[in-house]
């Protein structure tokens, strides 16, 4: 496009250079690290990794360092670095129920075995600048328990002792890849919860958000929400058993929703579930909140018309790298299509001018 242009291939260097320096800043400055950005700025490389579809904090944090901090621009080099790397194989379902947690809360129950976990969080904190941090002078360092490793019972468990909850359905078949094979409607619930993982956080809590002011009439608690490590698992072909190749750190959340019944099913509490790579609890809830939006019609309840309840408007429309390259082509060079509907205004301008009074 550009290129075409007489002196187009000159230009579009010096931006790559102009860009380059933009990014470097003040060189009086010391130059921000990865090592840096993957321990400081690590709720942004979580997100990175998230939406990018690929744990790898390191690669995270220098996506974030190319992009000048532009996250939607650095999960679109996450994205189109993890199409070039092989596959080797498929692991193990990871086992959420075995995490090492290092954050564990619960709205609907005070006491829970294993205890309530705060963990790190803002939910307490002073929403004032804190201009102690600009004087980049040490912080004391809070005491930090080690991470619990034995199995929490969930908390939707003691719900099911007395049959108050909606059983989860075990899928029989392999899960679809969205990776693999483009999106297919009507999808299916594991198809639909990887569209909300690789999804815009903003876009799936704005969604979220409508289902909370009763776009969906989705009244939601937390059931539990957990952040910590999990152990992932491969099957060795040649060992005849699964080995742990790593850990991953996730966020899991399950919601705990109402619902009347219906003619096959009792009156009973139903779920939604989210779970993303890293410390995402804000996009965890907001998935679950969703997920529970667009389960109506398995749940045999009415369609209200509530835009989180369209799957289709939903999952189309989460994906930021897809929005982002069909928004931003526009500003690309569009000479040809401009003059022809130059052309198409003047010719119904004219004609307009030649046709009779009434």
């Amino acid at each position: 496009m550009y290129v075409a242009v007489k002196g187009g291939a000159r230009a579009i260097e010096n931006a790559h250079a102009w860009l380059a320096e933009e990014r470097r800043g003040d060189p009086g400055v010391a130059e921000l690290s990865v090592a840096q950005i993957r321990g400081q700025l690590t709720l942004a490389v979580d997100r990175v990794m998230a939406e990018g579809s690929l744990y790898d904090p390191d690669l995270a944090a220098l996506a974030i360092k190319q992009a000048r901090g532009d996250l939607i621009e650095a999960i679109f080099l996450i994205r189109a670095y993890r199409t070039t790397l092989p596959r080797l194989g498929a692991t193990l379902p990871v086992d959420t129920g075995a995490m090492a947690c290092d954050r564990r809360i619960s709205a609907t129950f005070k006491d829970l075995p294993g205890g309530q976990v705060l963990g790190p969080t803002f939910d307490y904190t002073h929403r004032l600048l804190d201009f102690k941090l600009a004087a980049e002078a040490a912080q004391p360092e809070a005491e930090r328990a080690a991470p619990d490793l034995r199995p929490k019972p969930r908390v939707t468990e003691f719900l099911n002792q007395e049959g108050l909850i909606q059983d989860e359905a075990k899928a029989e078949d392999a899960p679809p890849d969205l990776t693999r094979a483009p999106l297919e409607f009507p999808a299916c619930r594991a198809l639909r919860q990887q569209a909300l993982t690789r999804g815009d956080e903003g876009f799936v809590l704005g969604m979220a958000y409508s289902t909370q002011r009763g776009y969906g009439r989705n009244h939601a608690f937390v059931g539990e929400l957990r952040i910590g490590t999990c152990s992932v698992e491969m099957e060795i072909p040649e060992l005849g058993f699964a080995v742990e190749i790593g850990e991953v750190e996730v966020t899991e959340c399950e919601t705990v929703n109402q619902f009347a019944g219906s003619k096959t099913e009792p009156a009973q509490f139903t779920r939604g579930y989210g779970l993303v790579f890293g410390h995402g609890e804000r996009k965890a809830i907001s998935m679950a909140l969703v997920d529970r939006a667009l389960r109506w019609r398995e749940l045999g309840e009415d369609d209200t018309g509530a835009p989180a309840q369209d799957e289709e408007f939903v999952l189309q429309h989460a994906d930021n790298i897809q929005a982002t390259g069909f928004l931003e082509h526009i500003k690309l060079p569009h000479y040809v299509d401009f003059q022809s509907e130059i052309e198409l205004v003047r010719k119904l301008r004219a004609a307009a001018g030649e046709a009779p009074d009434d």
